[in-house]
């Protein structure tokens, strides 16, 4: 399982302590590292490879990185070889132009309506496939509305959509829209938050700086400028491992 990283603040902080720690967490999740710098536009950087392995990641975390919103991400494939198109995070660009870049954990065992997108990605993750899926049905309702969406309207509507999405799937979800910050876990224990004053820091495993919790499973969380705007209302689509999805992870493995 993947682990994720993120910030969502109300001014820029300097990341650099807890990405470090956080990329320290590659032993168990070799196959890949990303950042997303969302602060003007989206600015990508990763590599297909145990970020400890990564000279240009070191050099990196040498000089300072200072932001009010960044993902990052260490893979552990489940689905999708080693490759530079499969190192999240993801980025896709809607019909307004808005980009929208997403960190995701888990699998989707059973979701036939984002199979489709196969086709249409650059890589060949279910994580990828889900973002695609996401921003095509904000297309949708977006040529429906003949307008842009509110950011309260998207709000309601990822909560809609992440609601039919989460039935036997794992989706622990990090996905900016350039104004707010959408959370998400239904599996227990795997997405934590410590809030520090106007800074809002996220991931997969507590880290050694702050106070972290839990997050609330099964619905939608949004923040903005460090501060949870949002909360949905539960959608009781938890997510418990179970034998049979374990064999199906063991046997794409293996192809």
């Amino acid at each position: 399982m993947c682990e994720l990283f993120g910030v969502n603040s109300a001014r820029p902080v300097i990341t650099n302590d807890l990405l470090q720690e956080f990329f320290t967490h590659c032993e168990d999740h070799p196959q890949g590292w990303g950042i997303a710098h969302l602060d003007h536009g989206v600015s990508l950087e990763k590599e297909p490879k145990k970020a400890i392995k990564s000279e240009y990641l070191a050099e990196r975390l040498n000089s300072t990185i200072r932001a009010r919103n960044l993902l990052a991400h260490i893979r552990l494939a489940t689905i999708g070889n080693t490759e530079y198109n499969n190192c999240h995070p993801f980025v896709a660009y809607d019909v307004t132009g808005r980009a929208w870049a997403q960190n995701h954990n888990g699998t989707l065992f059973s979701a036939p309506a984002v199979e489709p997108y196969f086709y249409r990605q650059t890589g060949t993750t279910d994580s990828e496939r889900m973002l695609l899926y996401l921003v095509d049905r904000v297309n949708l309702a977006t040529e429906a509305a003949g307008r842009e969406l509110t950011a309260e309207e998207r709000a309601v509507f990822m909560e809609e959509q992440l609601a039919l999405l989460t039935p036997h799937n794992k989706v622990n979800l990090l996905l900016y829209d350039g104004e707010q910050l959408y959370v998400h876990t239904n599996y227990k224990g795997s997405l934590h938050v410590c809030q520090d004053g106007c800074v809002a820091w996220f991931s997969t495993l507590p880290l050694s700086h702050g106070d972290w919790e839990p997050l609330p499973l099964c619905r939608l969380l949004v923040y903005k400028d460090g501060k949870r705007i949002y909360e949905g209302k539960p959608h009781g689509n938890e997510y418990i491992d179970n034998p049979e999805d374990l064999k199906f992870l063991e046997n794409f493995a293996m192809l």
